[in-house]
């Protein structure tokens, strides 16, 4: 690959669930982690999904891993087309996609991925930042989403 996924930008493993309120009681407890804050997102006029305008939101949840870059993300989409609602309606919950920061490197990692066959299944840009999540769940049993950083 021209430009691989940098193995050492591992910065999120992110989950579809359907009851954000209850998954998050679950990994919390399991962890013994103070329970994070559940934020909702309003749809992102700045995201595609699979091409198309994505117009959805997604109540979401970070629990940080101490000691560690990686954080475990919750996302619990409404019933709308999106990437987590895809995922759900196929696997029922489970691991949505790996996040890779890849600094500077995010086209370039993003093109070498499309050149291999990875579509694109997302595409969002917000204030600060990008995340991009290529349809690499056949091949690898899991998304990829490359950002610029975490």
């Amino acid at each position: 690959m021209s430009a691989p996924v940098p193995v050492g930008g591992l910065i999120q493993v992110a989950l579809a669930v359907e009851d954000i309120e209850a998954s998050l009681d679950r990994w919390c407890a399991l962890f013994d982690v103070e329970r994070p804050e559940v934020v909702t997102l309003e749809p992102n006029p700045d995201e595609t999904y699979r091409g198309q305008p994505a117009g959805y939101r997604l109540r979401l949840a970070v629990i940080t891993v101490p000691g560690s870059q990686v954080v475990i993300e919750l996302n619990e989409p409404d019933a709308n087309p999106s990437t987590f609602r895809e995922f759900l309606t196929e696997h029922g919950e489970g691991v949505h996609h790996l996040g890779f920061a890849v600094g500077d490197a995010r086209d370039a990692v993003v093109e070498g991925l499309e050149m291999a066959g990875f579509a694109k299944r997302v595409e969002a840009y917000y204030p600060g930042g990008s995340w991009t999540v290529l349809d690499t769940e056949a091949a690898l049993g899991v998304n990829l989403n490359i950002k610029p950083h975490a």
